[in-house]
């Protein structure tokens, strides 16, 4: 009996293996289309039933599978504590998703720190759960997508926030371009989208929408029900909240007709809104964006929402967007800049006797990451400064590790110089994958 259970999973994780990802991804692809073309030409009914389609295939059940267990949250379990780690077991799961006697479990709630530090509650979902999910947000996205606003950047195929910032710099670098602007922040937009409008509104399977918006989540061992939001975690809920702010451009072209220079920028739930002056932001833009969302179950946090004057500068998405002298210039906002120095300040304290090839290891995808988000801005001088502070930080590490040698031993223990510029690079000689040496080094922002 054991002999004949490995074999079938042995079985089953070779079938795994042999699938082609490429031709299961052209088939989801083809039907995707086709319900594009659908909703673009008003066949509703056709949509839903390739949506049906679709979300029945086994190309779509695979591709969701390989979602759900390639991605950051691979490792993350939900209330079941499971996780799919074997080719057999992803073979298993992806034959075994059916809609048919489908209930969704209740999320885990945990808890992440805010850039204001305050907490953000995520709702953890089970693997099969975000399977399902991911099984039809592959249908929801090509109608999401057809529908979708023209600017809007946030959780969208193609797009990212390297494009909302570059919208911003082509609507407000010309002399003649808008000076005021809206920057608009919606509280707590994933916790308080209305049921209701979602039910109505949203081209999807209702029973399996229903079923992920009523699920409820466990605290303390303790189940909450919830009445209104959809789960930060859950792989569909940022179609969802993409789909509730979907109209705004409409709304307020509507409610400024005739008048020109107003352009609406979003980026999930982040969004501006320019116009010639304030009071045309004040009195009808800014009551034309708050009915919009208070029938979706949303409103501005006041606080959070303001006025500006483009000379004086607003933040967006973590860079800082001003003129200087008629000239408009986007660089990192210094709250970016503090942040990321924060974060490398903890790993290097908390690391005072960790081999130095490992520091690198922690440090470079934090500095390359950040590096690679700003580097489409005026950066270079703020790049510097982050490596001059790095070093710094490293000087003082170093200090700790060796009291008693010199300032010259110190600096060729730990830093060489590489390349034409001969710049001072922190390094460490260790060894790669088949244990060879192999020089490591810090990853510079400039």
């Amino acid at each position: 009996m054991t002999a004949e259970v490995y074999a079938g999973a042995s079985s089953a994780g070779q079938q795994w293996h042999d699938i082609n990802s490429h031709v299961m991804e052209q088939q989801v692809f083809r039907l995707q289309t086709r319900i594009a073309k659908a909703i673009k030409a008003g066949r509703y009914s056709k949509a839903k039933a390739l949506q049906w389609l679709l979300a029945h295939s086994f190309a779509a059940k695979y591709l969701a599978v390989m979602k759900v267990t390639q991605n950051k949250g691979k490792n993350t379990p939900g209330i079941d504590g499971i996780c799919w780690k074997t080719p057999a077991i992803k073979y298993a799961m992806t034959k075994s998703l059916m809609r048919k006697g489908y209930k969704a479990q209740p999320l885990r709630r945990i808890y992440i720190p805010k850039k204001n530090g305050k907490k953000r509650p995520l709702g953890i979902p089970t693997m099969r759960d975000r399977a399902m999910q991911a099984l039809y947000a592959l249908a929801l996205s090509p109608v999401a997508e057809t529908l979708g606003d023209p600017n809007s950047y946030g959780f969208r195929p193609k797009r990212s926030a390297a494009d909302a910032i570059a919208q911003c710099f082509n609507t407000l670098c010309r002399n003649v371009s808008a000076q005021w602007v809206l920057e608009a922040d919606i509280k707590g937009c994933f916790d308080n989208i209305s049921h209701d409008w979602l039910m109505e509104n949203v081209q999807t399977d209702k029973h399996m929408l229903a079923q992920w918006l009523k699920c409820g989540f466990m605290e303390n061992d303790l189940f909450h029900s919830t009445s209104s939001g959809t789960p930060q975690g859950g792989v569909i809920s940022p179609i969802y909240a993409n789909m509730v702010l979907d109209g705004l451009e409409a709304v307020t072209r509507e409610a400024t007709r005739g008048l020109t220079k107003i352009n609406v920028i979003r980026y999930a739930d982040d969004f501006i809104v320019t116009a010639e002056t304030p009071e045309i932001l004040e009195e009808r833009v800014k009551p034309s964006v708050e009915a919009f969302l208070q029938a979706r179950g949303l409103s501005l946090a006041q606080e959070k929402t303001h006025i500006t004057h483009i000379d004086t500068g607003f933040k967006f998405l973590g860079f800082n967007i001003r003129k200087y002298k008629g000239k408009l210039l986007i660089k990192p906002d210094k709250s970016s800049v503090k942040s990321v120095l924060d974060k490398v300040r903890v790993i290097i304290k908390s690391h005072p006797t960790a081999k130095t090839e490992n520091l690198i290891r922690q440090l470079n995808p934090i500095i390359r990451g950040w590096t690679n988000y700003f580097r489409h801005a005026v950066s270079k001088k703020i790049f510097s400064y982050v490596d001059s502070q790095i070093f710094q930080m490293l000087m003082k590490w170093i200090d700790r590790r060796h009291p008693q040698k010199n300032h010259n031993w110190k600096h060729r223990r730990y830093f060489t110089t590489v390349g034409l510029l001969s710049r001072w690079n922190f390094f460490a000689i260790g060894k790669d994958r088949q244990g060879k040496a192999k020089a490591h080094f810090l990853f510079k922002a400039a």
